[in-house]
């Protein structure tokens, strides 16, 4: 009789607690509330809201940590609620939220702003997963959360958040500690990040001298390194082409150390890809390079999955250079669909399960041989090709995506008295000097990435410059977005040249990377 009214007033008592978390639904972080119940019944323990193989296996995880810390399981029936309920929830860090619901079940948790992050492990301790840093980054973005309770072991990533307080814990028994005494002091402090930095309209951009390859290593090639100075001073789209062993490879290769700095938002969305990839980023203010081989999939490169859609290498390249050497070698339908991240700077994945965007702000840079055999161009060794073959060779790349490519060159051939001209350095502190002018004018993006409106607004043409760019118009029958591209290009040099209007002298270099409709 007695334990019969004990029970009844053990239900009547009953508090429903619930504790933030969240799951990411793409790129985007959804936040999830997790509700625990106790109810009279056999006991049991449930887990219901579309919840994933890895949030049910956490039942038996949440078990094995709660009595290692000698917790009694209470004589009811458990059931863990996520909600909302039709979005599907997947990650190991929502094992201890479910931990501290149980193990705090007959108190009332009141911090409904506090966010609670972690996998258990046997014992009780705390550990991390790849998945915390794009989630608090995306609920960041998003303005929803302010503190958060985490995993110790993953502070040196996510110490790189801004603007949210961390509270690190090692085990399950001191994070209870901290809902028992109800104290969330943050313990964690912000990280800054290496190499230099520059501040401009009051935001900070990093930049590191650092030079695995040097161009120094790149003999002659006068007019292609000119335009990889261009390109990178930009993020200009930059194809070489070239016979065999002329350096195309080489100067790709060291486009990455002379890129522009990287502001925070950026060095942080780049760490967001790599995470999702499942590497562990560095956060060295270097830009991405990825270079895929020919024979990659579409899966691999635009990224793909039957269930859980993967990121891919181009959105790896965020930020950063895609670089696809032999470039008619690829399948068609991959340089078709590599049109939409050159115009849109997304990649946009469709599977029946689920449709996600992921961000593609690229730097393409291409190389290719001018036929089959490569010697087409070739001075001192004869062509093997038919003219039937150089033509299907020459027609795998459509006009529309080579359109999309703002600077073409053609490669000069290797002379036994070349001498390197530059190095890295040189160039990086060119490339560094444009980038200031640019980001003095307040544009929101560099002159490779302009839209139609901000070339208007920042690619202004001097007298000169207008009317030579009248007469290339109707001379070569230029399209609107030729004529576009060639703006962004001439306002680059014109950076380059400390020119406040794009000069005579810009446009004419600027027409002179114009593709020839006879090449290529």
């Amino acid at each position: 009789m007695e334990e019969s009214i004990e029970n009844n007033q053990l239900n009547k008592d009953t508090i429903v607690n619930s504790v933030r978390c969240a799951t990411l639904d793409g790129t985007t972080a959804k936040v999830v509330e997790v509700e625990a119940t106790f109810t009279r019944g056999l006991p049991g323990f449930a887990v219901v809201g579309l919840a994933s193989s890895d949030i049910q296996e956490a039942k038996e995880r949440t078990k094995s940590a709660l009595l290692t810390g000698d917790f009694i399981f209470p004589p009811l029936k458990i059931t863990i609620n996520l909600s909302p309920s039709d979005i599907r929830k997947n990650g190991t860090h929502f094992d201890l939220t479910m931990a501290l619901l149980i193990a705090l079940n007959r108190r009332k948790i009141e911090q409904k702003e506090l966010f609670v992050f972690g996998e258990l492990g046997l014992d009780g301790r705390i550990k991390s997963s790849s998945m915390l840093f794009p989630l608090i980054l995306s609920l960041k973005e998003q303005g929803l959360i302010s503190k958060a309770i985490v995993p110790k072991e993953a502070v040196e990533h996510l110490s790189h958040i801004p603007g949210v307080e961390f509270v690190a814990v090692e085990s399950l028994k001191e994070a209870i500690g901290l809902f028992e005494s109800k104290t969330f002091l943050p313990n964690v402090n912000a990280c800054s990040y290496g190499g230099e930095s520059t501040e401009i309209n009051n935001v900070r951009y990093y930049y590191k001298h650092h030079y695995k390859s040097d161009f120094a290593d790149v003999k002659g090639q006068k007019v292609a390194k000119r335009a990889a100075l261009i390109a990178a001073a930009g993020m200009h789209n930059y194809l070489m082409e070239g016979s065999p062993g002329c350096g195309k490879s080489m100067i790709a290769k060291r486009l990455r150390d002379i890129l522009p700095p990287l502001c925070e938002e950026e060095l942080l969305a780049i760490a967001k890809h790599q995470f999702l990839d499942g590497t562990t980023p560095d956060f060295e203010p270097i830009r991405p390079m990825r270079s895929p081989h020919h024979t990659a999939t579409s899966a691999s490169i635009f990224g793909g999955g039957s269930i859980q859609a993967r990121i891919g290498e181009v959105a790896l390249a965020h930020n950063g250079v895609l670089f696809f050497d032999e470039l008619p070698h690829f399948g068609k339908p991959i340089l078709e669909a590599l049109r939409e991240p050159l115009q849109d700077r997304r990649v946009h994945i469709a599977r029946v399960n689920t449709k996600i965007a992921y961000e593609s702000d690229i730097m393409f840079v291409a190389a290719q041989n001018p036929c089959p055999c490569g010697n087409l161009l070739s001075k001192s060794k004869e062509c093997r090709c038919s003219e039937i073959e150089i033509k299907r060779y020459q027609n795998r790349l459509s006009d529309p995506f080579l359109d999309r490519i703002d600077l073409f060159v053609i490669m000069q051939e290797v002379q036994s008295d070349d001498v390197a001209d530059m190095t890295s350095l040189q160039m990086h502190t060119q490339v560094i000097g444009a980038f200031k002018r640019q980001k003095s004018r307040s544009q929101p993006r560099l002159n490779g990435k302009l839209n139609e409106e901000e070339i208007e607004r920042y690619c202004i043409l001097s007298s000169d410059a207008m009317q030579i760019l009248h007469s290339a118009v109707q001379r070569f029958a230029l399209s609107h977005r030729s004529i576009a591209s060639l703006k962004k290009v001439a306002r680059t040099i014109a950076d380059l040249q400390a020119h406040g209007t794009i000069e005579r002298t810009d446009i004419l270099e600027a027409l002179s990377y114009r593709r020839r409709r006879g090449n290529l």
